[in-house]
């Protein structure tokens, strides 16, 4: 099976000061959001992955930085323009007082489907953008374990696609700074295996054993390989 985690950057300087960054250049990590790479590290630390593809900007290669060189990984790193932030266009580097008071903002929480940023690009168009370089990974790669770091919204958008919803549901989903979001693409439909997790230790995922069955009643659970 191919099992991708999907990483949030940490903490931003944008995040801190309550600023939509979109692409921006020159978004770094927060000082809360270099403690939480820290920490990922430590999270990370003794799994085994096949690929690593990260969004080019500054905050998602910041977040991995520590575990790439705690770890002396050597699997090598992808920038992977498709896994980019949204491009908000206008909207870039505003507040997000200011935003919500947009009309435009009611759109974007309730059918973001429908959502055409100014001068920027559409929801539509990142979601298509995203899901498709995760094929494209999940093909390539095989059997393994891969990680990608990446975006919120992103994030969102590949989790309804993985699960086979419709993009206007996205905002049912919450995605933290620093937090990881598996999924399981094997055999059967793709599954969510954990969402939003800030806090488990994963050295074990490489090990688990998953039923490819659809079961009834909800199964026993993973299994680490003996």
């Amino acid at each position: 099976m191919s099992i991708v985690l999907l990483i949030r950057h940490a903490h931003s300087q944008a995040n801190e000061k309550g600023i939509l960054s979109g692409q921006l250049p020159g978004v770094f990590l927060s000082s809360r959001g270099e403690s939480q790479a820290e920490n990922l590290s430590k999270r990370l630390a003794g799994i085994r992955v096949k690929s690593i593809h990260i969004s080019p900007m500054e905050r998602c290669q910041q977040t991995i930085a520590p575990w790439l060189r705690d770890y002396a990984v050597t699997t090598p790193v992808k920038i992977v323009n498709d896994f980019i932030e949204v491009d908000y266009g206008t909207w870039s580097g505003r507040k997000l007082s200011t935003l919500s008071r947009q009309r435009l903002w009611k759109t974007v929480q309730s059918v973001p489907s429908q959502v055409q940023f100014p001068s920027g690009e559409s929801m539509t168009n990142m979601s298509e953008r995203t899901s498709r370089a995760l094929a494209s990974l999940v093909k390539t790669t095989g059997n393994g374990l891969s990680i990608v770091v990446s975006h919120g919204d992103v994030i969102k958008s590949l989790i309804t696609h993985a699960l086979g919803l419709h993009l206007d549901e996205l905002q049912r989903f919450v995605v933290d700074p620093a937090s990881i979001t598996i999924l399981d693409f094997g055999d059967a439909k793709p599954r969510l295996l954990a969402m939003n997790d800030s806090t488990s230790n994963l050295a074990e995922i490489g090990n688990f054993k998953h039923s490819k069955r659809l079961l009834v009643g909800g199964g026993a659970g993973m299994k680490v390989k003996s």
